[in-house]
């Protein structure tokens, strides 16, 4: 074999051996980049489910609630809308909802209101407040007399106590006439599953057994 047959031979060698280096790099930067994507995409749904958990965690108990009223609340929450005029709070029943003004269908998508006419939360007289019975209303349905009811307004929280539940119709306005004490009325649809417009409407009536001023470090929370 001549030594040109020889260098040939040579050449050749170290080109496939370069091109087999080459490849192996490819198939291991191809492999390093796939780990390095993969890493990030399960951080990022780690982030997303994160922020999700503290997502379900700011939301509402919506386990009673109708799928149409959750939708309506998600569209309704995107929009910030009205500033609180206070917090309602029922332990029993796990309720915690912002009372704001108005009782049009996209204030009581995103919260409960005050209806107008009646005392401002908070003041004396007789407060009415309502919401929807397949929304924030939903767990009236096992209140009963005796059950606390926190009312936050700015720099102050009150307790009322629930002296009675009934049902009226829903011209029945006498509900709403104000009280020589301080009280809460609520007010919701009624019967609580019925389909379509209910007919009557169910009233709650606390009224005030305490009152205290807030401490600075504890605002409203909306």
């Amino acid at each position: 074999m001549s030594e040109c047959q020889r260098a040939l031979r040579w050449r050749f060698a170290e080109r496939v051996a370069w091109g087999i280096g080459l490849l192996l790099l490819a198939a291991w930067s191809a492999s390093y980049i796939d780990a390095i994507t993969g890493k990030r995409h399960l951080m990022d749904r780690f982030d997303v489910l994160q922020a999700a958990a503290h997502q379900r965690a700011d939301a509402p108990d919506q386990n009673l609630w109708s799928p149409a009223r959750v939708a309506a609340w998600r569209n309704a929450s995107k929009d910030e809308g009205a500033t609180p005029l206070a917090v309602l709070r029922i332990p029993r029943i796990r309720l915690e909802v912002p009372v704001i003004e108005g009782t049009d269908d996209d204030s009581l998508n995103r919260a409960v209101g005050h209806i107008a006419g009646t005392s401002e939360p908070g003041t004396d007289g007789n407060s009415g407040i309502a919401g929807h019975r397949d929304g924030f209303f939903r767990g009236l349905k096992d209140i009963a007399p005796g059950d606390a009811i926190t009312l936050e307004t700015i720099g102050r929280t009150q307790t009322y106590r629930v002296e009675r539940t009934w049902i009226v119709d829903p011209g029945d306005v006498s509900v709403l006439d104000p009280t020589p004490a301080r009280s809460l009325t609520l007010v919701t649809c009624y019967p609580f599953y019925f389909v379509g417009s209910a007919p009557r409407r169910f009233i709650v009536r606390a009224a005030l057994v305490a009152e205290a001023v807030d401490s600075p470090r504890h605002p409203l929370r909306r």
